[in-house]
């Protein structure tokens, strides 16, 4: 008994850990991502200012990483209370990326600035959902 309790432990842990480093690193790869996505944008004169006041590219990357570690959060509590974590992952963040786009549809911004921030909402999910979910037990 011991030993098998011992064994599902070490499991949870070493996926938990898998879990974790996957969430840092897609976080990373989609923060580093979404703002060469903006500074692309804002070379081919695509506006960053929202509501008269420019959001600087970094900003972007710092909010990308903010909401995907709040992703990885909902993973790692997923894969301790779901029945499917992976299904319930994955169903949740394609609802909330969908939610994330509503305040880039009544910003007050140009169209091109609107669809630039869509884009990079989409990108960040893009690249955190898919890897996250692969670590989650379906």
């Amino acid at each position: 008994m011991t030993t098998t309790t011992a064994t599902t432990t070490r499991a949870a842990v070493s996926g938990l850990g898998a879990l974790t480093r996957t969430g840092l690193a897609a976080t990373a790869v989609a923060s580093i991502a979404t703002m060469g996505v903006a500074a692309a944008g804002h070379a081919a004169g695509i506006s960053l200012d929202v509501s008269g006041a420019p959001i600087p590219v970094t900003g972007f990357g710092t909010l990308t990483a903010v909401f995907s570690l709040v992703g990885l959060v909902l993973a790692v509590v997923l894969s301790r209370k779901a029945r499917h974590p992976r299904r319930a992952f994955v169903r949740t963040t394609v609802v909330l990326t969908v939610l994330s786009l509503v305040p880039d549809v009544i910003a007050d911004a140009g169209p091109a600035t609107k669809a630039l921030l869509m884009v990079t909402h989409l990108v960040a999910a893009a690249i955190v959902i898919p890897a996250v979910a692969r670590r989650l037990a379906a």
